[in-house]
């Protein structure tokens, strides 16, 4: 797929139903489900780890064949370095190796902005975060879509790294607010989520940028990560434009469309 496709050149089969002038702006997905999917098969869980690889990938075809232009993945969390180290390992491979070297070429060919989000503390390995820096590097000028791949993330770490440097930048607190809040995390211009999707059949947000989801529509779906597929994407963005958003207003069935209360 190149840079210059658009929504009209898939198969319109696959998109049918989906309203083009209503795509979600920003996307994350919780990817959820890749050692219970090798488990199912008596395969390690490095295996469900590995497919999950080809399963991103798959998803990111189809944001951009759907033009959305905001996609998170949630790959490593804080709290994953409490999984046994050949697991830790085996991750940190597949993510280095796998999105930083081999696909970073192919997606910058593709028009994609690969970013990082997360802390960069004594636990990632030096070698990952060059990969991480020469990724970012490779495509910072890419709109086509921006591509950000939370890595050693947590929600509340995020929150916590924000106040930190608002306390140590000695603003007054009466200048804290959100806007002040907001220009002090990880990637302060990443517009809200307007839409999540968690795999696996667990009901959880799991610590996943929670500043950003605070109107996002939620879908969870009982299919493992390793058999999400752009199909999948495609019928969530489908239940998406099934949903009235009010952000805190009246919708259309619960009063007048000026917003007045009963």
């Amino acid at each position: 797929m190149s840079e210059g496709d658009t929504l009209a050149a898939v198969d319109p089969a696959a998109l049918d139903g989906i309203d083009p002038n209503r795509i979600p702006v920003h996307v994350g997905c919780v990817m959820d489900g890749n050692g219970r999917w090798a488990t199912k098969r008596g395969l390690p869980r490095n295996e469900g780890h590995r497919a999950g690889e080809e399963a991103l990938f798959d998803v990111v075809e189809g944001a951009l064949a759907l033009g959305i232009p905001w996609l998170t993945v949630y790959a490593f969390s804080t709290e994953n370095w409490r999984r046994p180290p050949d697991e830790v390992r085996f991750l940190l491979n597949v993510i280095s190796d796998s999105v930083l070297m081999r696909r970073r070429q192919e997606l910058h060919e593709r028009g994609v902005r690969i970013r990082i989000a997360g802390r960069r503390d004594w636990r990632v390995p030096k070698r990952v975060l060059r990969r991480m820096d020469d990724a970012c590097e490779l495509t910072k000028d890419n709109r086509r879509m921006t591509f950000t791949i939370a890595f050693n993330y947590g929600g509340r770490a995020e929150i916590v790294d924000a106040v930190r440097a608002l306390v140590r930048e000695r603003v007054a607190p009466n200048k804290i607010d959100e806007r002040a809040i907001r220009r002090h995390l990880y990637w302060p211009d990443m517009p809200d989520l307007d839409l999540v999707v968690r795999t696996s059949g667990e009901y959880r947000i799991s610590n996943f940028l929670l500043w950003e989801l605070a109107y996002s529509e939620l879908i969870f779906t009982d299919t493992l990560w390793p058999d999400f597929r752009r199909d999948n994407l495609y019928a969530a963005v489908r239940e998406y434009q099934r949903r009235d958003r009010r952000f805190g207003a009246l919708g259309e069935q619960d009063g007048d469309q000026d917003g007045e209360r009963d």
